[in-house]
């Protein structure tokens, strides 16, 4: 009887939601074909998740694939990291992949049994122009712009507690400085179009706020964000969903109201005016200054190299993020074909410095799937002196690459405000796993560099990476991009300063 009763209920519930779909105007599928119609829904909703655990490959899917996931999940949770069998690449016609060519003989190399072997910055940034407060970074691993706002309390709680671990810095993103932000870390402080923290009522920038909200915490540097690699030269948008009263508080913006983050600078309106306003924030604050940006057209950087070619200003570093950066939102055509990838685009920059020689002088940092070593080892012999990471943090405190951070639907309780969902996260052992992360990066990193026969990833050269150029061929990564002899590469006194530093 009760089985009976079980199964009317049952056709109940069906004739019902088959009367509805029947009737409905809204879906054309339901109608033509109600109640098992809904089967197709089910099957797009949950579309990223049988892709990534059982229809791809393990190197098929993007932005990270399997194996990629992999390798950041058991480097996180100090599991055995490593592949067994060979390598499931097809090695020989793979177009563009990046070989690295290791050396018979090497000089002295730093101790690679060290777990926790430091990893500092070649360069001291901010020391070329004299910056008050300039320093040598203690990682050239470091933690991308995220802000509190597109992420949790809790995550970013945890990325911070685990930057403070592994020595790294973390970038607050645009969204401000939260309080989440002070559990040790060091701090890059991020000002966007929208001044955020440091901002009069009507959206300008104010310097007072700026200096103030330096001095709340162990703020480093500053870093001007023109724009990022995901949603160039649009701006940023938080929906409302996510703006909190304490969201709201720390940016001095209105709650439960969408956050539209305007596409340029009100405090600077050409490269000139942006020299200035970088001269003026070092000045008042001490702190090294750089910017931002995803690469397009090339006429900035022109203006730019040329006017610090004078000596009189100039910025202490440059955050060059690739198109194939992440973000938490943005229109599907800025994602996918709005500005160049990371190593076009950088090389073009590089190579615009390097023309006038002041490569030596300015520190470079990539952003934008570097938190991968393949990916970050051809950075450095590109040129770039630190790397940043951002969505290879989150995979390290338990991202499953939902794809819903714009929903505030993250399932893992990170990209999203919903208390329910971020109460998902522990805080302190979700450090532990972003700083192991960063430290086995770093160690990866140590031993490639070791293979080329370098003490540091900042000696690997253009010509010690060859990049595959159609089937059985391959070129120089220096004959890729056009660059000439020397580039890429430390000046002599820098190279022989940091390779004193880590064998000494």
């Amino acid at each position: 009887m009760r089985a009976r009763n079980i199964g009317a209920s049952a056709a109940a519930a069906l004739a019902l939601v088959a009367a509805r779909d029947l009737v409905q105007k809204k879906h054309a599928l339901l109608r033509n074909f109600p109640v098992v119609g809904h089967a197709r829904y089910l099957l797009e909703r949950i579309g990223p998740e049988l892709r990534q655990y059982v229809v791809t490959s393990n190197d098929e899917e993007r932005p990270f694939s399997r194996d990629q996931r992999s390798w950041i999940y058991a480097s996180a949770k100090e599991e055995n990291n490593y592949f067994g069998f060979g390598t499931d690449n097809d090695v020989e016609h793979v177009q563009g992949h990046a070989y690295v060519k290791q050396r018979t003989f090497a000089g002295r190399l730093p101790d690679l049994r060290d777990a926790q072997a430091p990893l500092p910055s070649a360069k001291v940034l901010g020391g070329p122009r004299g910056r008050a407060k300039a320093f040598r970074p203690a990682s050239v691993v470091n933690i991308s712009a995220m802000s509190f706002g597109s992420l949790s309390g809790a995550a970013v709680t945890a990325l911070n507690k685990g930057a403070a671990l592994a020595g790294t810095m973390h970038n607050t993103g645009e969204g401000g400085l939260s309080p989440y932000h002070l559990n040790g870390g060091e701090l890059v402080l991020q000002i966007g179009t929208s001044y955020f923290g440091c901002r009069n009522e009507d959206g300008t920038f104010n310097l007072d706020k700026l200096k103030s909200v330096v001095a709340s915490g162990p703020v480093k540097a500053i870093e001007i964000k023109l724009s990022q690699g995901a949603k160039p030269g649009l701006g940023g948008m938080l929906p409302g969903v996510k703006v909190t009263d304490e969201i709201a508080g720390i940016r001095g913006i209105p709650a439960g109201k969408d956050c539209a983050s305007p596409s340029r600078h009100t405090a600077f309106h050409d490269v000139d005016s942006m020299l200035d306003f970088v001269e003026l924030l070092a000045t008042e604050t001490g702190l090294p200054v750089g910017i931002k940006s995803a690469i397009g057209e090339m006429g900035f950087w022109e203006e730019l190299a040329t006017l610090m070619e004078r000596g009189d200003r100039g910025v202490d570093f440059v955050t060059i993020d690739g198109g194939e950066g992440g973000t938490g939102a943005a229109p599907l055509i800025f994602a996918d074909s709005v500005s160049l990838p990371f190593r076009m685009g950088f090389s073009r920059v590089y190579s615009v410095f390097a023309e006038r020689g002041l490569t030596d002088d300015i520190t470079f940092i990539g952003s934008g799937k570097l938190g991968l070593p393949e990916n970050a080892v051809v950075a450095f012999a590109l040129g770039v002196d630190m790397v940043n990471v951002g969505r290879e943090a989150m995979l390290s405190i338990g991202c499953i690459q939902a794809q819903k951070c714009h929903t505030d639907a993250c399932p893992t309780g990170i990209a999203t405000q919903d208390p329910w969902l971020t109460r998902g996260i522990d805080a302190p052992s979700k450090a532990i796993r972003a700083a192991m992360y960063l430290r086995t990066l770093r160690r990866e990193l140590l031993r490639v560099s070791g293979a080329v026969g370098v003490a540091h990833p900042s000696l690997i050269t253009p010509t010690d990476i060859d990049i595959l150029n159609g089937d059985y061929e391959a070129r120089t990564l220096a004959s890729v991009y056009d660059y000439k002899d020397g580039w890429g590469s430390l000046g002599p006194k820098l190279a022989d300063e940091i390779a004193e530093l880590l064998t000494a």
